[in-house]
């Protein structure tokens, strides 16, 4: 094979810097377009598309080399860098072209199953399934680009400050603690299994009892949990641990990276110190511990303005302990039907939310199914309350606290997209403190941890550990990106009089937690320093970052939603004799399902092998 000649530079950065220079470029045929007299070739590559253009001065040959080319076929273009005779403004490239002097194919391509460009409609399936060609397309390249100028970043960032890079095993113990484990059954030791880690929580804080005291990680984590848009079964966190530190002082190297991260990948200069807020201000302003802050439509409490209303259903919640608490559209009058709040409230069902109750504001007058039950002083407190102006739409929620923040978070967020007071391209950041120990979750029917086991209590909250548990604070803190967590962090327990006492918090017996714990427990009675770390998700951060919308445009090989990978098709069935090794054996009831798996993957194997002729 003929040895390659060195690229002058990527298409994408042909300007008028190498006007009238000879270039030697690599890439795939965007397009090609044949005027007769001329033919003019878009080649691309992951900077961008520059114009080549062949004339019949170039003589036959060269033409026809041009005229067989089709879309994606990868070439070798010599040529002479001339300025356009029409400028194509939208365009990196727009002023120049390049006059092909030599044209070398280095491979064909058959029609791709879709056009290789960013405003193509083509289902999830067909992208994932050829996904080498999908990620030819310049928005997901661009976004996979900027993912790696975040990791390069942070390693700059931590080596400039002292801190060392440690892998920690993927192989380890199960501690399903939070989501499900995915299991790796050992062939050694038949009957057991290693987990893949859903973080490095524990290793990184034995790595400060063995006197590491600055360790960070770029850490692949797994989760066997029901994906979403910006969840995936794999992803990475930007892990950070650091010894003989509190609260502040971690927030000042996150807010250090953060800095660095948005300067150096976003070119912007990020204003630190970055504002904080207590987590019941979030919850009850915002509906949520991830506040988006980029709008205002605050919730307020309204439950001292109908306390005694002749409205049942707001007295009533809260005479039984409940709130009524409510926000205002603005414009929200003349935008929204009856019918489309009635569509609200039916999604707000999910919330357990009993009802929307609304009016609308115009012309100094309140309307709507309510309004006969506003007194003149319900008004007048509501217009002071949310200082309104005219045109608004305002809606209640009458319920438990968590059931009126849930839902007012989902309205606020909604109501804000639709009335487009979101403002584009920008990032606030917040941290959220002063959290809760813990919280209860309706699943389980009992008290788990806010963050995780090994969170240390503030002062007061060590000492309701032994009676009042759920009461206690925890020396926790989230930050926050436009409505999104984008990591959390904490101080951690390094005493182990009070991980005991956590653990029996969490109802764990002793025995039990002896046996998922034992070794952190032992540890933390060898000179353990105290300590504090906090993670990022790096590929939710670089999904913001890259305003997708679903993690999958920032990963070069994700999974779909269902956790398939459609290109290898992963998962799937295994030989009998490697589940011998394993000694494993697959339940009946499954049998038939591996079946239809194993002839749907012979089925396509065959059908692939019959299209491709270059064997025979």
């Amino acid at each position: 094979m003929k040895k390659m000649e060195k690229r002058t530079d990527y298409c994408g950065n042909i300007t008028q810097d190498y006007l009238d220079q000879d270039v030697n470029l690599y890439g795939w045929v965007q397009r090609v377009r044949n005027l007769g007299n001329l033919v003019f070739i878009d080649l691309r590559d992951r900077e961008g598309l520059v114009q080549v253009v062949v004339n019949h001065d170039s003589g036959k040959e060269l033409m026809a080399i041009a005229d067989s080319l089709g879309n994606e076929y990868v070439i070798q273009v010599k040529g002479k860098v001339v300025k356009r005779s029409s400028i194509n403004p939208d365009m990196k490239t727009g002023e120049v072209e390049v006059e092909a002097k030599e044209i070398i194919i280095l491979n064909e391509s058959k029609n791709p199953p879709f056009e290789i460009k960013d405003d193509v409609e083509v289902a999830e399936q067909t992208r994932l399934k050829y996904r080498y060609l999908d990620l030819r397309r310049p928005s997901l390249q661009n976004a996979i680009i900027l993912r790696s100028k975040i990791l390069r970043a942070t390693h700059e960032f931590f080596d400039q400050n002292g801190f060392i890079d440690i892998e920690t095993p993927i192989l380890g113990k199960s501690s399903p603690e939070g989501a499900r484990d995915y299991l790796v059954p050992s062939r050694i030791y038949p009957g057991s299994f290693y987990a893949l880690p859903q973080s490095p929580q524990l290793f990184k804080q034995l790595l400060m009892g063995a006197g590491f005291d600055k360790y960070y990680q770029l850490a692949r984590c797994f989760r066997d949990e029901d994906l979403r848009g910006d969840r995936q079964p794999e992803f990475t966190q930007i892990d950070m641990e650091t010894s003989f530190t509190d609260e502040q002082q971690v927030q000042d190297y996150t807010e250090g990276l953060l800095k660095k991260i948005m300067k150096d990948v976003m070119g912007i200069d990020l204003k630190t110190p970055i504002d904080r807020i207590s987590w019941t201000d979030s919850m009850n302003n915002y509906g949520t511990d991830k506040p988006d802050i980029r709008f205002g439509m605050l919730i307020h409490d309204l439950s001292p303005i109908f306390r005694d209303s002749a409205f049942k259903v707001f007295s009533g919640a809260i005479a039984d302990g409940g709130f009524v608490k409510g926000i205002a559209v603005k414009d929200g009058a003349q935008k929204y039907s009856r019918k489309q709040i009635e569509k609200k409230q039916d999604y707000i069902k999910r919330y357990h939310a009993k009802g929307l109750a609304w009016v609308k504001f115009e012309d100094g007058e309140f309307s709507g199914p309510i309004s006969r039950f506003l007194t003149d002083e319900n008004k007048a407190a509501l217009i002071s309350e949310f200082n309104l102006q005219g045109g608004e739409l305002v809606v209640f929620i009458a319920d438990k606290w968590k059931v009126c923040c849930d839902s007012l978070d989902h309205l606020r967020r909604e109501f804000a997209k639709e009335t487009n007071i979101i403002p584009k391209h920008v990032f606030d950041f917040i941290w959220v403190v002063d959290w809760p120990l813990f919280e209860y979750d309706e699943g389980f029917g009992r008290w788990i941890a806010a963050h995780h086991p090994f969170t240390m209590p503030d002062d007061e909250g060590i000492k309701l550990l032994d009676t009042e548990p759920h009461k206690a604070h925890a020396r926790s803190y989230d930050i926050v990106m436009n409505g999104d967590e984008l990591g959390g962090g904490s101080i951690r327990i390094h005493k182990r009089s009070i991980q005991e006492k956590m653990f029996k918090a969490l109802g764990f017996t002793k025995k039990r937690a002896y046996e998922q714990f034992g070794y952190l427990l032992e540890a933390l009675d060898m000179g353990f320093p105290p300590h504090a770390g906090l993670a990022i998700g790096l590929d939710r951060f670089a999904m913001l970052l890259a305003e997708k919308d679903n993690i999958r445009d920032v990963l070069a090989f994700p999974k779909n939603a269902n956790a398939s990978e459609p290109m290898m098709h992963a998962p799937a069935p295994v030989s009998e004799q490697q589940l011998t090794d394993l000694g494993i054996e697959v339940e009946d009831k499954y049998q038939e399902d591996i079946a239809k798996i194993e002839a749907k993957l012979k089925a396509q194997a065959e059908k692939d092998a019959a299209h491709n002729t270059s064997w025979d």
